[in-house]
């Protein structure tokens, strides 16, 4: 049986990630507090994240940046996690 938790991302219970996805102790709340399926929009956010903002995932700095957004995507804690002002989508209207 699959390993379910409270997602954080979702609002509901929810079939939990099946191994840690990022180390420390961030990676501990995350496959304690997020699901698979949260994870994977994190995931696609991520991308989104990087692109329009150009960060470098080599780079210490845009590293730093990238964790406060996934701290504010996942868990709705501080001033980042949303999309970039002004972005649109692929195929969205200008």
């Amino acid at each position: 049986m699959a390993r379910t938790v409270f997602c954080k991302v979702l609002n509901q219970q929810a079939p939990g990630l099946e191994t840690m996805t990022y180390p420390g102790e961030l990676g501990e709340r995350i496959y304690n507090e997020v699901s698979a399926e949260g994870w994977q929009k994190w995931l696609e956010r991520l991308t989104t994240i990087i692109n329009e903002n150009g960060l470098n995932t080599a780079d210490p700095d845009s590293l730093k940046v990238i964790e406060q957004h996934m701290v504010g995507f996942l868990f709705g804690e501080g001033d980042m996690g949303q999309l970039p002002e002004g972005f649109r989508p692929q195929g969205g209207k200008k």
